[in-house]
């Protein structure tokens, strides 16, 4: 994990490889950003004619490397845009600072140490920058360097420490924010590496494993049950998608608690380790990602650690459904009814809709509890990625007041979702004439009728809200800000967020 600092030295007087300066985009040119004046001095006042003249503009996410002058301790100078410059008595916007140095810190790998000299007019501001860079600096590397590589030096590391000026170290709130900002990075980044991680490696068992040791390292009290433990106690949906892996499934339950806690959150998430699709065998170019079909387990795991190192005062349990969904001659057939742990009956017309499956045993045992909100995290349809895009995740709740409120929390850290509807009328397409529910609806609208399965399994009365992550949870173009190719970490930020909220009793 990249160290993070903060430092009251002067961006002439601190001695880095690089120093990070922010530059908007002004009707005439670029503008120096605040916290970059003592740079611009270096410069003679002259860095934006100089930005200028090699072709910058200050738009959001550019970056432009200097070599930097007499009177700097540090041998580069990485300008990086900010957009358009505010209005006045305004802020830049915090997923635009988040960006900005996350965009900064992928452009240093390598390197040792960068001061960052970006505006901090608040506490949220550091926050935003502190996590920016922190999840910009992050990379995947676990399994390169060897052989020939090795010779070379191996990959590229992260930026090893990143260095806040502007910051005020004796601030208490300063100190909250960047306190907050890298426990909440740090865990985003082990979402990561987990959604990262080759199936092969990441089978349930292990994810179970990986997800018990730091938990308890975190004071997080683990149950977890084997393949034994699921058939004796009925859980129809997790055994009937993992019973054609060599790799048997695992239910993880994780659960923190705070001794002033006045309100009670359960996330579930969706942990296929990898999806063929099973005996719906997927077609080819479809498979070489399934990987990423854990995102949600990895978010909620996340999160829960997350909640429990920042001791939020809220109780929060965490249920991981993990299998692998592989075809074989003991895998679950199209046309098969599995009784699930509810005691539903679910009719199986296509084994690559597994997700549902595995989320509704686990949903109805998260009801037990009597949480105060459930909220399911899951990878679940292409049908939502069609809808919203590879960006933004879905939101879909059974209150409305609920899911309004996750979607502006989610906007407010930078994670971009949208609210969806669960309309009435396409339950009716899941009905079948040989179980209680089919796993399988019209094709229009799939992503909804996926939420609607899961508010099957809902407990009655509970406050639920399906978060459907299948586009963010995976990125697979070119890296951007602060989000890497590979894993994102997608949802954890919302979830931390909303127990946070929880514990202040914001939510009501």
């Amino acid at each position: 994990m990249t160290a993070l600092t903060l430092s009251t030295a002067g961006p002439a007087t601190l001695r880095a490889d690089a120093l990070v300066v922010g530059v908007a985009k002004g009707p005439k040119g670029p503008v120096v950003a605040q916290g970059a004046e003592a740079v611009d001095k270096a410069y003679d006042g002259k860095l934006a004619a100089v930005l200028d003249a090699l072709g910058a503009s200050g738009s959001e996410g550019e970056v432009t490397k200097l070599a930097a002058p007499a009177g700097l301790k540090v041998p580069v100078v990485l300008a990086v845009g900010l957009g358009s410059v505010p209005e006045e008595d305004e802020s830049f916007d915090e997923e635009v600072l988040r960006r900005a140095a996350g965009a900064a810190a992928r452009a240093l790998h390598g390197r040792k140490k960068a001061a960052f000299a970006l505006p901090l007019d608040d506490a949220s501001a550091v926050t935003a920058v502190a996590e920016g860079a922190l999840l910009g600096a992050y990379a995947f590397t676990a399994y390169q360097g060897g052989g020939r590589a090795a010779k070379d030096g191996g990959p590229k590391q992260p930026l090893a420490e990143v260095v806040l000026l502007g910051a005020k170290p004796r601030d208490k709130e300063h100190k909250a924010a960047v306190e907050r900002a890298a426990v909440v990075a740090r865990e985003v980044n082990i979402a990561r590496d987990l959604v990262n991680t080759p199936p092969n490696d990441l089978t349930p068992e292990a994810f179970a494993a990986v997800a018990s040791a730091s938990a308890k390292e975190n004071g997080v009290k683990v149950q977890i049950l084997d393949e034994k433990a699921l058939v004796k106690g009925g859980y129809g949906g997790i055994m009937g998608v993992g019973k054609g892996s060599e790799n048997p499934p695992r239910l993880v339950k994780l659960t923190y608690t705070h001794p002033k806690a006045q309100k009670t959150l359960a996330f579930v998430g969706k942990g296929i380790t990898y999806d063929s699709g099973g005996i719906s065998l997927k077609p080819a170019g479809h498979n070489e990602t399934m990987k990423c079909d854990m995102a949600g387990a990895a978010a909620v795991f996340a999160s829960v650690v997350a909640v429990a190192r920042l001791g939020l005062q809220v109780n929060v349990t965490g249920w991981l459904a993990l299998a692998e969904n592989m075809p074989s001659g003991s895998a679950t057939k199209p046309g098969d009814v599995l009784r699930m742990y509810s005691g539903k009956t679910v009719e199986v017309l296509n084994t690559d809709a597994e997700g549902r499956l595995v989320l509704g045993d686990a949903l109805t045992k998260a009801s037990e509890d009597a949480p105060d909100a459930i909220v399911d995290v899951a990878t679940l349809t292409g049908a939502m990625v069609l809808a919203l895009g590879d960006r933004t995740f879905g939101v879909m709740a059974n209150d409305d007041a609920f899911r309004t409120a996750i979607h502006e929390i989610a906007e407010e850290v930078g994670e971009a979702s949208w609210p969806m509807p669960l309309p009435a009328d396409l339950r009716k397409s899941m009905d079948s004439p040989t179980a209680d529910i089919a796993n399988m609806g019209v094709r229009m609208g799939g992503g909804l009728v996926a939420g609607l399965f899961l508010q099957e399994f809902v407990g009655e009365g509970i406050t639920w809200a399906h978060l459907d992550i299948a586009g963010p949870a995976f990125h697979e173009g070119a890296p951007y800000g602060y989000t890497p190719k590979g894993g994102t970490g997608s949802a954890v930020r919302t979830l931390v967020r909303l127990a946070e909220r929880t514990a202040t009793g914001d939510l009501g």
